[in-house]
């Protein structure tokens, strides 16, 4: 019963999202703060579906300016959790199939993201000549999940170069993310579905390296979220 009311709420408030979304990509299309406006709508859903989520931030990374935040994907309900740590100005760049998903598909390119067509390599390495003009033009920091895909419980993936290549391209800092491991954690049937622990880890500066030095500063990163995937997985409170 609990989670019959649950898909029912959710699903008027997908279509309250969707009518909203026209309206202010109607009055705004593709700028740069929709991206964080819907990521503030989808994130206060947290408690509808019994998780307690928080978010920690360093220290300043308001001032940073245009940055490439990486962010390790578990499954399709990050959207509702890690959306919690999306900054103004921020956008995200995701893969062309997007597009053809009910309602959001949309919604996520008229909000200003960036789809890319990762079956064709040529044009993706394209869209990555066009995300860093627009990083560098606009002053857009970009959001990218560098594990390519759902890592689905089998901790953090290894890491795709598009993301770093895209950093040092447009001589940007960037920015690791780290969610605990949750999935299988939402029982949409239970009240309580535990804690969700967030971290915003200090920027990267990737002045240093230039194209051959894209696979240490991948693999820099990567030691960093997954020591920092261990910590909060020692740390976050699992459901009772």
């Amino acid at each position: 019963m609990l989670k019959l009311a649950r898909v029912l709420l959710l699903g008027l408030l997908l279509i309250f999202w969707f009518i909203f979304g026209l309206l202010l990509c109607l009055f705004r299309p593709r700028h740069p703060n929709n991206v964080f406006v819907f990521a503030r709508m989808y994130h206060a859903v947290c408690p509808l579906l019994g998780l307690k989520v928080k978010v920690t931030f360093p220290e300043g990374i308001d001032k940073a300016g245009p940055a490439v935040y990486v962010c390790n994907h578990q499954s399709n309900f990050d959207i509702f959790t890690v959306t919690g740590a999306v900054l103004p100005g921020v956008v995200a760049v995701g893969k062309k199939s997007l597009a053809w998903i009910p309602f959001f598909g949309l919604l996520f390119w008229l909000s200003g993201n960036v789809l890319i067509d990762r079956s064709n390599r040529s044009r993706a390495i394209g869209t990555i000549g066009q995300v860093v003009d627009r990083i560098k033009r606009r002053g857009t920091s970009i959001w990218m999940f560098p594990e390519g895909t759902r890592s689905q419980g089998r901790g953090l993936l290894p890491f795709k170069a598009g993301a770093f290549h895209t950093a040092v391209q447009a001589e940007v800092p960037v920015v690791p993310i780290i969610c605990s491991s949750y999935f299988g954690q939402v029982d949409l049937n239970r009240w309580d579905n535990g804690e969700v622990l967030i971290e915003m880890l200090p920027p990267l500066c990737t002045k240093e390296h230039g194209a051959t030095g894209i696979r240490e500063l991948s693999e820099r990163c990567r030691e960093q979220m997954e020591r920092k995937l261990v910590e909060l997985d020692a740390r976050a409170r699992r459901p009772v």
